[in-house]
C-alpha cells in the first residue's frame, strides 16, 4: 500500500511516500526542510516532490499519515490542513499520529527516554517512551519543570530538538538523533490501521498551549 506521511509540528517540513505491507514499512523518497517560517510555502512543494521521485500519481495513495502534533498553532494547521484536503479529494482516509511518537518510538537505545521539541515562550513539548512505547500524554512545560519529573520517570537521557535545545536545563544525555519527527516511525504508528482498512479519522491538532489571553472576569462594581 502506498502511504503520503506529512508532518509540520516542528520547524522540520516533512513529506515522504511509503509503502506498507504485512511484512513492514519501507521509506521511499522524501523531503525534510527546516524552516519554521514557511510551512505553506514548503509543504506541497514537497509533497509534489516526493510523489514525482516515487513515480506515483496523488490517486495511487491509498491513505495518508499526518503528525498530529503537539506544535504551534501555525505551522501544525499547516500539515493538517492539507492531509485532511487532499484524503477528501481523493477519497482516501487519513491517520493522525502524536508527532512525539515519530521521536521517541524512533530511538534506538532501550530503556526510558524523554521526546521534547521546542514549544517556543521557553518551553518544551514532551512525552516519556519506554523502549518506544509512550507512557505519559503528551504536554507541555517549561524545562525545568521537565527535568523536575523525569527522576520520578526514571528518565535517563533524551531527544529531539527541544531537549537539544534545553539541554542544560534538562540534565540528561541528549542523542543527536533524532531531532524532529521520522517520517517511517510515523507510519509504522499507523501500520494497524491502515492494514486493517481502518475508517478514515478526523485529524485533530494537539496544540497543548495556554491561551495567550484569559477570558475576561466579571466586572468589579464602581465605588462613588
Amino acid at each position: 500500500m502506498r502511504i503520503l506521511v506529512v508532518d509540520t509540528a516542528t520547524p522540520a517540513v516533512t513529506a515522504a511516500v511509503a509503502e506498507v505491507a504485512e511484512s513492514g514499512v519501507t521509506l521511499g523518497p522524501a523531503r525534510i526542510t527546516v524552516n519554521p517560517r514557511a510551512h505553506g510555502e514548503l509543504l506541497s512543494p514537497a509533497i509534489q516532490a516526493a510523489l514525482t521521485e516515487a513515480r506515483i500519481a496523488p490517486a495511487d495513495l491509498d491513505a495518508i499519515v499526518a503528525g498530529v502534533g503537539p506544535g504551534p498553532y501555525t505551522g501544525l494547521r499547516v500539515g493538517l490542513v492539507t492531509a485532511t484536503a487532499l484524503g477528501q479529494a481523493l477519497g482516501v482516509p487519513t491517520y493522525g499520529v502524536c508527532s512525539l511518537d515519530g521521536i521517541g518510538a524512533a530511538a534506538s537505545a532501550p530503556g526510558r527516554l524523554l521526546a521534547a521539541t521546542d514549544a517556543r515562550r521557553r518551553e518544551i513539548y514532551w512525552r516519556v517512551y519506554d523502549d518506544g512505547a509512550p507512557v505519559t500524554e503528551p504536554a507541555v512545560d517549561q524545562p525545568a519543570e521537565v527535568a523536575r519529573q523525569l527522576p520520578q520517570l526514571g528518565v535517563a537521557r533524551a531527544a529531539g530538538d527541544g531537549a537539544l535545545r534545553y539541554a542544560e536545563q534538562l540534565g540528561v544525555p541528549v542523542a543527536d538523533e533524532p531531532r524532529f519527527p521520522d517520517a517511517a516511525t510515523l507510519v509504522r504508528a499507523a501500520c494497524d490501521r491502515i492494514l486493517s482498512h481502518a475508517p478514515s479519522e478526523p485529524l485533530t491538532p494537539l496544540y497543548l498551549r495556554r491561551p495567550d489571553v484569559a477570558t475576561p472576569g466579571a466586572r468589579k462594581p464602581v465605588l462613588r
